[in-house]
Protein backbone atom coordinates (compact mmCIF):
# COMPACT_ATOMS: atom_id res chain seq x y z
CA UNK A 1 0.00 0.00 0.00
CA UNK A 2 1.25 3.49 -0.83
CA UNK A 3 1.91 5.81 2.12
CA UNK A 4 1.89 9.54 2.81
CA UNK A 5 3.12 11.64 5.72
CA UNK A 6 1.48 14.87 6.85
CA UNK A 7 3.67 17.30 8.78
CA UNK A 8 1.23 19.88 10.09
CA UNK A 9 -0.70 21.23 13.04
CA UNK A 10 -3.62 19.59 14.78
CA UNK A 11 -7.09 21.13 14.38
CA UNK A 12 -9.27 20.33 17.38
CA UNK A 13 -12.51 20.77 15.40
CA UNK A 14 -11.29 18.36 12.72
CA UNK A 15 -11.80 20.40 9.56
CA UNK A 16 -8.22 21.34 8.73
CA UNK A 17 -4.66 20.39 9.62
CA UNK A 18 -3.64 16.86 10.51
CA UNK A 19 -7.25 15.72 10.88
CA UNK A 20 -8.24 16.90 7.40
CA UNK A 21 -5.04 15.44 5.97
CA UNK A 22 -5.62 11.99 7.42
CA UNK A 23 -9.25 11.95 6.24
CA UNK A 24 -8.23 13.09 2.76
CA UNK A 25 -5.33 10.66 2.42
CA UNK A 26 -7.53 7.78 3.56
CA UNK A 27 -10.28 8.68 1.10
CA UNK A 28 -7.67 8.96 -1.65
CA UNK A 29 -6.41 5.45 -1.08
CA UNK A 30 -3.11 5.82 0.78
CA UNK A 31 -1.99 4.97 4.31
CA UNK A 32 -1.76 8.24 6.26
CA UNK A 33 0.88 9.08 8.87
CA UNK A 34 1.56 12.27 10.80
CA UNK A 35 4.17 14.41 12.51
CA UNK A 36 2.42 17.12 14.52
CA UNK A 37 4.01 20.57 14.54
CA UNK A 38 1.56 22.15 16.95
CA UNK A 39 -1.64 21.63 18.89
CA UNK A 40 -4.33 24.22 18.28
CA UNK A 41 -7.47 25.03 20.23
CA UNK A 42 -9.79 26.12 17.45
CA UNK A 43 -13.21 25.77 15.95
CA UNK A 44 -15.00 27.14 12.90
CA UNK A 45 -14.99 30.68 14.33
CA UNK A 46 -11.31 31.06 15.08
CA UNK A 47 -8.07 29.89 16.72
CA UNK A 48 -7.97 30.33 20.51
CA UNK A 49 -4.50 29.01 21.31
CA UNK A 50 -1.47 27.35 19.72
CA UNK A 51 0.96 25.06 21.54
CA UNK A 52 4.02 24.25 19.41
CA UNK A 53 5.89 20.98 19.47
CA UNK A 54 9.52 21.32 20.42
CA UNK A 55 12.05 20.99 17.59
CA UNK A 56 13.50 17.86 19.21
CA UNK A 57 10.10 16.18 19.49
CA UNK A 58 9.18 17.04 15.89
CA UNK A 59 12.48 15.52 14.77
CA UNK A 60 11.69 12.35 16.75
CA UNK A 61 8.29 12.06 15.07
CA UNK A 62 9.74 12.44 11.56
CA UNK A 63 12.55 10.00 12.29
CA UNK A 64 10.13 7.43 13.74
CA UNK A 65 8.08 7.48 10.53
CA UNK A 66 10.94 7.40 8.02
CA UNK A 67 12.87 4.70 9.88
CA UNK A 68 9.93 2.29 9.87
CA UNK A 69 7.35 3.11 7.16
CA UNK A 70 8.99 5.33 4.55
CA UNK A 71 6.39 7.68 3.03
CA UNK A 72 5.89 7.77 -0.73
CA UNK A 73 4.89 11.43 -0.42
CA UNK A 74 5.10 14.16 2.20
CA UNK A 75 2.63 17.01 2.68
CA UNK A 76 3.71 19.97 4.83
CA UNK A 77 1.09 22.26 6.25
CA UNK A 78 1.03 24.59 9.24
CA UNK A 79 4.48 25.22 10.70
CA UNK A 80 4.51 28.34 12.81
CA UNK A 81 8.18 28.88 13.70
CA UNK A 82 11.56 29.05 11.96
CA UNK A 83 13.04 26.45 14.30
CA UNK A 84 10.46 23.84 13.33
CA UNK A 85 10.81 24.58 9.62
CA UNK A 86 14.57 24.11 9.94
CA UNK A 87 14.06 20.69 11.52
CA UNK A 88 11.66 19.62 8.77
CA UNK A 89 13.97 20.77 5.98
CA UNK A 90 17.01 19.10 7.54
CA UNK A 91 15.23 15.78 8.04
CA UNK A 92 13.64 15.71 4.57
CA UNK A 93 17.04 16.46 3.02
CA UNK A 94 18.64 13.72 5.15
CA UNK A 95 16.08 11.11 4.09
CA UNK A 96 15.97 12.30 0.46
CA UNK A 97 12.18 12.55 0.71
CA UNK A 98 10.22 12.34 -2.51
CA UNK A 99 7.00 13.98 -3.69
CA UNK A 100 7.12 16.83 -1.18
CA UNK A 101 4.05 19.10 -1.33
CA UNK A 102 4.29 22.34 0.66
CA UNK A 103 1.10 24.20 1.56
CA UNK A 104 2.45 27.47 3.00
CA UNK A 105 -0.28 27.98 5.59
CA UNK A 106 0.00 31.52 6.94
CA UNK A 107 -3.57 32.44 7.90
CA UNK A 108 -6.53 30.23 8.87
CA UNK A 109 -9.83 30.44 7.00
CA UNK A 110 -11.19 32.28 10.05
CA UNK A 111 -8.50 34.96 9.63
CA UNK A 112 -6.23 33.90 12.50
CA UNK A 113 -2.49 34.23 11.86
CA UNK A 114 -0.71 30.86 11.94
CA UNK A 115 2.91 31.66 11.01
CA UNK A 116 5.41 33.91 12.75
CA UNK A 117 7.12 36.55 10.62
CA UNK A 118 10.61 35.05 10.89
CA UNK A 119 9.26 31.65 9.83
CA UNK A 120 8.37 32.91 6.35
CA UNK A 121 11.99 33.65 5.42
CA UNK A 122 13.08 30.23 6.71
CA UNK A 123 10.33 28.55 4.72
CA UNK A 124 11.50 30.34 1.58
CA UNK A 125 15.19 29.67 2.13
CA UNK A 126 15.18 26.09 3.41
CA UNK A 127 11.94 24.33 2.55
CA UNK A 128 10.80 25.54 -0.86
CA UNK A 129 13.98 24.32 -2.61
CA UNK A 130 13.13 20.79 -1.38
CA UNK A 131 9.53 20.94 -2.61
CA UNK A 132 8.13 19.10 -5.59
CA UNK A 133 5.16 21.46 -5.48
CA UNK A 134 4.16 24.50 -3.46
CA UNK A 135 0.45 25.40 -3.28
CA UNK A 136 -0.01 29.04 -2.21
CA UNK A 137 -3.27 30.94 -2.39
CA UNK A 138 -3.23 34.53 -3.65
CA UNK A 139 -2.25 36.22 -0.34
CA UNK A 140 0.41 33.61 0.38
CA UNK A 141 1.88 33.93 -3.12
CA UNK A 142 2.10 37.69 -2.64
CA UNK A 143 4.15 37.14 0.51
CA UNK A 144 6.41 34.54 -1.13
CA UNK A 145 7.05 36.69 -4.20
CA UNK A 146 6.86 40.21 -2.78
CA UNK A 147 4.46 41.12 -5.61
CA UNK A 148 0.81 42.13 -5.76
CA UNK A 149 -1.70 39.92 -7.58
CA UNK A 150 -4.82 41.55 -9.00
CA UNK A 151 -5.29 39.89 -12.40
CA UNK A 152 -4.76 36.60 -14.21
CA UNK A 153 -1.64 38.06 -15.81
CA UNK A 154 -0.31 38.81 -12.33
CA UNK A 155 -0.86 35.14 -11.48
CA UNK A 156 1.25 34.11 -14.47
CA UNK A 157 4.05 36.45 -13.46
CA UNK A 158 4.09 35.47 -9.79
CA UNK A 159 3.84 31.71 -10.37
CA UNK A 160 6.85 31.89 -12.69
CA UNK A 161 8.72 34.10 -10.24
CA UNK A 162 8.26 31.65 -7.35
CA UNK A 163 8.95 28.57 -9.45
CA UNK A 164 12.14 29.87 -11.02
CA UNK A 165 13.49 31.39 -7.85
CA UNK A 166 13.06 28.28 -5.71
CA UNK A 167 13.24 25.51 -8.29
CA UNK A 168 9.85 23.93 -7.58
CA UNK A 169 6.53 23.60 -9.35
CA UNK A 170 3.89 26.10 -8.24
CA UNK A 171 0.13 25.64 -8.06
CA UNK A 172 -1.21 29.16 -7.55
CA UNK A 173 -4.77 28.88 -6.30
CA UNK A 174 -7.06 31.51 -7.78
CA UNK A 175 -10.02 31.23 -5.44
CA UNK A 176 -9.42 34.58 -3.75
CA UNK A 177 -11.60 36.78 -6.00
CA UNK A 178 -9.34 36.56 -9.06
CA UNK A 179 -11.41 33.99 -10.92
CA UNK A 180 -13.92 31.18 -10.50
CA UNK A 181 -11.69 28.69 -8.68
CA UNK A 182 -9.25 28.38 -11.59
CA UNK A 183 -5.79 27.35 -10.41
CA UNK A 184 -2.53 27.92 -12.28
CA UNK A 185 0.31 25.40 -12.44
CA UNK A 186 3.79 26.56 -13.39
CA UNK A 187 6.22 23.66 -13.85
CA UNK A 188 9.33 23.13 -15.97
CA UNK A 189 8.86 26.43 -17.77
CA UNK A 190 5.26 25.74 -18.79
CA UNK A 191 1.83 26.90 -17.61
CA UNK A 192 -1.40 24.95 -17.25
CA UNK A 193 -4.75 26.23 -16.01
CA UNK A 194 -7.00 23.92 -14.01
CA UNK A 195 -10.50 25.24 -14.40
CA UNK A 196 -13.04 24.78 -11.68
CA UNK A 197 -16.58 25.94 -11.02
CA UNK A 198 -17.02 27.99 -7.89
CA UNK A 199 -19.32 26.10 -5.52
CA UNK A 200 -21.62 28.32 -3.47
CA UNK A 201 -20.68 26.87 -0.11
CA UNK A 202 -19.46 29.13 2.72
CA UNK A 203 -18.04 26.15 4.60
CA UNK A 204 -14.49 26.12 3.25
CA UNK A 205 -12.50 25.45 6.43
CA UNK A 206 -9.51 23.31 5.49
CA UNK A 207 -9.76 23.54 1.69
CA UNK A 208 -6.03 24.24 1.30
CA UNK A 209 -5.07 21.37 3.60
CA UNK A 210 -7.39 19.04 1.76
CA UNK A 211 -6.22 19.97 -1.74
CA UNK A 212 -2.53 19.62 -0.93
CA UNK A 213 -3.09 16.30 0.86
CA UNK A 214 -5.06 14.92 -2.07
CA UNK A 215 -2.28 15.96 -4.47
CA UNK A 216 0.33 14.29 -2.27
CA UNK A 217 -1.79 11.14 -2.10
CA UNK A 218 -2.00 10.91 -5.87
CA UNK A 219 1.73 11.57 -6.29
CA UNK A 220 2.33 8.75 -3.80
CA UNK A 221 0.24 6.44 -6.00
CA UNK A 222 2.39 7.22 -9.04
CA UNK A 223 0.23 9.75 -10.88
CA UNK A 224 2.10 12.54 -12.64
CA UNK A 225 1.82 16.07 -11.31
CA UNK A 226 -0.93 17.29 -13.64
CA UNK A 227 -3.07 14.18 -13.10
CA UNK A 228 -2.54 14.42 -9.34
CA UNK A 229 -3.76 18.02 -9.31
CA UNK A 230 -6.82 17.30 -11.47
CA UNK A 231 -7.82 14.30 -9.33
CA UNK A 232 -7.36 16.41 -6.19
CA UNK A 233 -9.52 19.21 -7.57
CA UNK A 234 -12.23 16.73 -8.49
CA UNK A 235 -12.12 15.32 -4.96
CA UNK A 236 -12.34 18.69 -3.24
CA UNK A 237 -15.20 19.73 -5.53
CA UNK A 238 -17.12 16.66 -4.41
CA UNK A 239 -16.39 17.39 -0.75
CA UNK A 240 -17.65 20.96 -1.11
CA UNK A 241 -20.68 19.99 -3.19
CA UNK A 242 -21.82 17.63 -0.43
CA UNK A 243 -22.77 20.82 1.49
CA UNK A 244 -21.92 19.70 5.01
CA UNK A 245 -23.00 22.40 7.46
CA UNK A 246 -21.42 22.26 10.92
CA UNK A 247 -20.43 25.00 13.32
CA UNK A 248 -21.18 28.69 13.71
CA UNK A 249 -18.44 29.95 11.38
CA UNK A 250 -16.73 28.73 8.21
CA UNK A 251 -17.38 25.04 8.67
CA UNK A 252 -15.55 21.96 7.37
CA UNK A 253 -16.13 20.05 4.17
CA UNK A 254 -17.51 16.53 4.01
CA UNK A 255 -14.26 14.66 3.42
CA UNK A 256 -16.06 11.31 3.45
CA UNK A 257 -18.69 12.29 0.86
CA UNK A 258 -17.87 9.20 -1.21
CA UNK A 259 -17.72 6.79 1.72
CA UNK A 260 -19.97 3.75 1.47
CA UNK A 261 -20.16 0.21 2.78
CA UNK A 262 -21.68 -1.47 5.78
CA UNK A 263 -19.40 0.21 8.34
CA UNK A 264 -20.71 3.62 7.32
CA UNK A 265 -24.38 2.71 7.40
CA UNK A 266 -26.75 4.79 9.50
CA UNK A 267 -28.55 3.02 12.35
Amino acid sequence: MRTALSIAGSDSCGGAGIQADIKTMTMNGVYAMSAITALTAQNTTGVRAIQEATPAFLKDQIDAVFEDIRPDAVKIGMVSSAELIHVIAERLFYYEAENVVVDPVMVATSGSKLMKTDAVSTLIKELLPLATLVTPNIPEAEVLSGRTIATKNDMLTVAKCIGEQYGCAVLLKGGHSINDANDLLYANGSYKWFCGKRIDNPNTHGTGCTLSSAIASNLAKGYDLESSIQRAKDYISGALAAMLDLGEGAGPMKHNFALNGKYAEEN
